[in-house]
C-alpha cells in the first residue's frame, strides 16, 4: 500500500475510533474496542471501503501505533486520544520520574497558568522523551517542551495510566508540577 493510502486510512479510523463512531454507524464497546468485521463493512456502506490486509497493514505501519487488534485479532480500538466517552481499561501505573509534554508556543502563558487540561480529550498526553514532546508541539506551531514531576504528582494522589503504544495519560497536571524545558 503507498504511503498516501496508508495515512488516509489512519485518518479515517482516527475519526472514528477516537472522535466519532456513531457518525458511521459504530458503536464503541467496553475498552473503545470494535468488531474487526463490523468496522470493515461500515466503513465499505460508508463509501470508504478498507480490506483486511489494509487494516493489519495501517495498525503495523503508523508510526504512533495509535491502533492495535486484541488478542485474538478480531477486535481493534484507537489505544488513546478519544474525545468521546470510552473507558479503555488501563490499570494505574508508576510512572517514570519526569515525562514530557510538547505543545506550540502561543499556549505556554495558558498553560503555565491553568496547567496542562485534557481539554475534548479523555487524558492529557505525555511523552517519556523530550523528542517525541518536540514532535508533538512541532504540530502546533513553535515548539515549546514542558517537564512535568511525575513523582510529586503520584505522591500527591493523582493516577498515570500508560497505553499500549507508550504514551503516558494522566487527567490533569497542575502548574505547580510544570516546568519549562529551555
Amino acid at each position: 500500500m503507498n504511503n498516501s493510502r496508508l495515512i488516509k486510512i489512519s485518518k479515517y479510523l482516527s475519526k472514528h475510533l477516537r472522535h466519532q463512531p456513531e457518525r458511521i454507524g459504530l458503536t464503541l464497546a467496553s475498552g473503545g474496542w470494535v468488531s474487526v468485521d463490523e468496522l470493515l463493512t461500515t466503513c465499505t456502506n460508508n463509501g470508504f471501503p478498507i480490506t483486511i490486509n489494509e487494516l493489519k497493514e495501517v495498525v503495523a505501519q503508523n508510526d504512533k501505533k495509535r491502533f492495535s487488534f486484541d488478542e485474538t485479532g478480531t477486535r481493534i480500538r484507537a489505544n488513546q486520544g478519544h474525545s468521546v466517552e470510552v473507558d479503555l481499561q488501563l490499570e494505574p501505573v508508576i510512572p517514570p520520574e519526569v515525562l514530557y509534554h510538547g505543545t506550540g508556543h502561543k499556549s505556554v502563558n495558558s498553560i503555565l497558568d491553568q496547567g496542562l487540561c485534557k481539554m475534548s480529550r479523555n487524558h492529557v498526553h505525555l511523552s517519556r522523551d523530550i523528542e517525541t514532546a518536540r514532535k508533538v508541539g512541532a504540530r502546533h506551531g513553535i515548539p515549546v517542551i514542558f517537564a512535568v514531576d511525575t513523582t510529586a504528582m503520584s505522591e500527591a494522589g493523582y493516577l498515570f495510566y500508560c497505553s499500549e503504544n507508550g504514551v503516558w495519560l494522566v487527567d490533569c497536571v497542575p502548574p505547580d508540577y510544570l516546568e519549562k524545558v529551555e
